[in-house]
């Protein structure tokens, strides 16, 4: 009696767009089921989560400036994915970049625009590589596992961003552990001036290009997405699936500790205890939404940008609790990975 239910759901699921659009849409209405148990108006507060970016010029700046960090967050979780890695530490790659950026932009506070500005990119993907790269040794030398080493990492990262940011370069003035402003040199330029958004995305999209050629088109990318595939296979034919291994997690660091270093030139200026807390585990989020693509990461992460900055107009606005964000992320996340359990059935 049903046939033609069937076939339409089979067509559905035997299409990845079709099936995670669904997979959304299902995590809405579930979403909504929750929010007006809580006697809140479901409608409104969609309406509010969906088009906030997009009502102003500020909340679409805002969405962007979001939207950089989480970009390179994503992308630190799915490039070591690709070989079958999981790299849980991106708040403390993320972090030490910021740290690398910001001991350069104080220590050469007085270098014109040209020489600091790369520099403190350059620390910052320097100290984030350096922090991936710790956990791949140790998976190569002593096969301890990077879900472990790279959680431990992240509170020693926290810790160390206390330290400098109280008794190395703290600021007497500021009530909060925050270092001395780096030097002006460092600063990101703006694109626009009122609301604020700075170059930085420029660099993101350099960057999403470069890493979508990196891990889909080229050779060495290819060795990672075999090494994931299958290791054994890809050890018979000569890669050298290990050190795929340790490739991966020092991107990874790399890129998270690009996304620290854009922060501080961009818009903190400082290193602040905490600054992490406005990304928290979202990278992980998105690369699995995304599915490990590095194609779809950038679509994936505009979208919880969407949902983080509706998320804080919502509360403002209808004094929802910004945890319902939080269920719909959740959600969204769980939805879409039971529909690849029933597309692969």
């Amino acid at each position: 009696m049903f046939w033609w239910y069937r076939e339409i759901m089979k067509k559905i699921l035997s299409n990845t767009f079709a099936s995670y659009f669904l997979a959304v849409v299902l995590a809405f209405i579930a979403s909504g089921v929750f929010i007006a148990a809580m006697g809140y108006n479901p409608l409104k507060a969609y309406q509010t989560i969906l088009f906030t970016s997009f009502r102003t010029v500020n909340g679409f700046t805002q969405t962007l400036l979001k939207f950089i960090p989480l970009t390179l967050l994503a992308f630190s979780f799915t490039v070591p994915y690709k070989t079958g890695k999981f790299n849980i530490g991106g708040e403390g790659q993320f972090l030490m970049g910021a740290i690398g950026a910001t001991a350069v932009g104080i220590l050469g506070a007085n270098l014109p625009t040209y020489i600091l500005l790369p520099l403190v990119l350059l620390g910052g993907i320097v100290m984030g590589g350096l922090w991936g790269l710790i956990p791949g040794w140790l998976l190569y030398q002593f096969k301890i596992s990077e879900i472990l080493t790279t959680v431990l990492l992240n509170f020693v990262s926290f810790a160390l961003v206390n330290y400098i940011a109280t008794a190395v370069w703290g600021d007497p003035t500021a009530g909060h552990p925050t270092t001395l402003p780096i030097g002006d040199g460092g600063h990101l330029p703006m694109l626009v001036g009122n609301p604020p958004l700075h170059s930085g995305i420029i660099i993101l999209l350099l960057v999403a290009v470069g890493i979508y050629y990196f891990t889909d088109r080229s050779t060495l990318g290819y060795d990672i997405v075999a090494t994931g595939a299958n290791p054994r296979a890809a050890s018979v034919y000569g890669i050298n699936t290990r050190v795929m291994f340790v490739l991966g997690l020092l991107i990874a660091g790399a890129l998270a500790g690009l996304g620290g270093a854009i922060e501080v030139a961009g818009i903190q200026h400082h290193l602040i205890e905490g600054m992490h807390s406005n990304f928290k585990i979202l990278g992980i989020i998105i690369g699995l939404i995304s599915g490990g693509s590095s194609l779809a990461v950038p679509f994936v992460a505009f979208f919880i940008s969407i949902l983080e900055v509706g998320a804080s107009a919502m509360q403002r606005t209808l004094m929802i609790p910004i945890e319902v964000v939080y269920i719909v992320e959740a959600l969204v996340l769980l939805f879409v990975l039971l529909s690849d359990v029933v597309r692969r059935r």
